[in-house]
């Protein structure tokens, strides 16, 4: 069976497309197109930039220094790491964590602890109209988030001072 039919898709998009269709027992399909519209992105009337991951630049410029990128899956693969690590003060070098720092404030400080909490949330809280009273809650199974909280603690001289993952990275 030939079929030959020419279509308009919209408005942006004009253009006629010629089909061989031969419907045998395999279902195949042969098409014949030809398509002049003018570039690449055919099927959007809006042009948009590539989408990419890495951050362009200039031969020769430097890049402003960014944060540390998906700082998250980073800190999760630490904790993973850490939790099976045979040595876990070469971990901790491995993984660029300063064994003794100068805070903002001038303060020294020396790592004493790491700390892996592991967190599950079973019920919510929704507040009511006007605040003053909430709507608990308890979550079914299927909706129990869970995460885990790195703290690395560190002793100015005086008291202990928690850092997460983030703050160590930061430049």
């Amino acid at each position: 069976m030939d079929q030959r039919h020419a279509h308009s898709h919209d408005r942006h998009h004009d253009h006629d497309h010629s089909h061989d269709h031969d419907h045998s027992h395999d279902h195949g399909h042969g098409h014949d197109h030809h398509h002049d519209h003018g570039g690449p992105g055919h099927n959007s009337a809006v042009k948009r930039p590539a989408a990419q991951w890495q951050t362009p630049h200039s031969p020769g410029q430097q890049p402003p220094a960014a944060l540390e990128s998906d700082l998250d899956k980073v800190e999760a693969a630490f904790i993973d790491g850490f939790i099976d690590a045979r040595d876990p003060v070469s971990f901790l070098r491995l993984g660029r964590i300063p064994f003794e720092i100068v805070a903002a404030d001038g303060a020294t400080l020396q790592l004493l602890r790491v700390e892996i909490d592991s967190l599950a949330d079973v019920g919510s809280l929704t507040p009511h109209l006007g605040g003053g009273s909430f709507r608990y809650d308890p979550l079914p199974a299927s909706l129990v988030s869970h995460r885990r909280r790195l703290h690395f603690v560190y002793f100015d001289g005086e008291k202990l001072r928690p850092l997460t993952f983030s703050e160590l990275r930061a430049p």
